[in-house]
């Protein structure tokens, strides 16, 4: 078996990957297409790998635990905050955007990096990964909300702010939802939460630990 075939079965008996749509967009995007050169080797271990300008991206097993709390459907608007490589957001792409429906039935995603050497890398490599028309890289300030003409149906957080910032809360649907780390900076003391805005109102919950960097931006870490 092939290591990236052995990662996804790994993670699907672990209980990370639980639904169909998720396992699909697992085995679609292969991650050795966003990791450096010197790290492709390991590019299927279930470890967080650097990607340069201090920066990492995720573990596989993070990213599909993120994307089965998003609950994300064909046809969505999702913002995804911290582009980092764009693995995140190809796999977000592969779910709501999949090559096999009509292109009318896609949806959009939109990945905000407020670095700009890592929004040209994350550009590239969906460029090359085959993701450029599913997928939006905008060099911003993501901690910030983006401004939109519509509000989003879901919004993934990729580093640790000090609490949930209240322009994405701003951006969210009714029914919408954010999956966001929040908590200092370091390896201790972070906080996956799940928002959901439903009646009128924002419900938080605690899901997991986490270990991610920090958020950078107005409403981040200085």
């Amino acid at each position: 078996m092939d290591p990236h075939r052995r990662l996804v079965e790994r993670l699907v008996r672990m209980g990370i990957i639980k639904t169909e749509k998720v396992r699909r967009s697992a085995e679609r995007v292969r991650r050795d297409l966003f990791v450096p050169k010197k790290y492709r080797k390991m590019a299927y271990e279930d470890i967080p790998l650097p990607i340069g300008e201090d920066q990492t991206i995720s573990a596989p097993h993070m990213v599909f635990m993120m994307n089965e709390l998003l609950d994300l459907e064909v046809g969505q608007l999702v913002l995804e905050v911290g582009s980092g490589s764009g693995y995140h957001a190809a796999t977000i792409a592969e779910i709501v955007a999949p090559s096999d429906v009509p292109v009318s039935s896609w949806g959009t995603v939109i990945t905000v990096e407020i670095n700009p050497r890592l929004a040209t890398l994350a550009y590239n490599n969906l460029r090359v990964a085959g993701y450029s028309s599913r997928v939006h890289v905008v060099n911003y300030d993501g901690s910030s909300g983006l401004p939109l003409r519509d509000k989003v149906d879901r919004i993934l957080v990729t580093a640790a702010a000090p609490e949930v910032p209240p322009p994405l809360i701003d951006l969210l649907k009714e029914e919408g939802r954010i999956v966001i780390p929040v908590g200092s900076p370091g390896f201790w003391g972070q906080d996956l939460l799940l928002v959901e805005r439903s009646g009128g109102r924002v419900l938080k919950r605690k899901v997991t630990e986490v270990a991610f960097v920090p958020l950078r931006g107005k409403y981040g870490w200085s």
